[in-house]
């Protein structure tokens, strides 16, 4: 499954992304997620909560697909 993301900004951090995209409820939650490993972008396991997302980034977590669109 592919969702999208549309930049506001130049780029968007990846606990807000998966906010955004509703795949977790809460800022905390996201922050859990990452940390444990459960959250890939672009391919690789990121534990980085704050790691910068630019358009053409993807985020997959539990399946879901996410791509960052300018």
């Amino acid at each position: 499954m592919m969702e999208s993301i549309k930049l506001r900004e130049e780029y968007i951090k990846l606990g807000q992304a998966l906010k955004a995209a509703n795949l977790v409820e809460s800022g905390v939650e996201a922050k859990y997620e990452i940390l444990d490993g459960r959250v890939k972008v672009n391919g690789e396991v990121c534990t980085m909560r704050g790691k910068k997302l630019y358009a053409g980034d993807e985020i997959e977590y539990e399946g879901v697909h996410v791509k960052i669109e300018q």
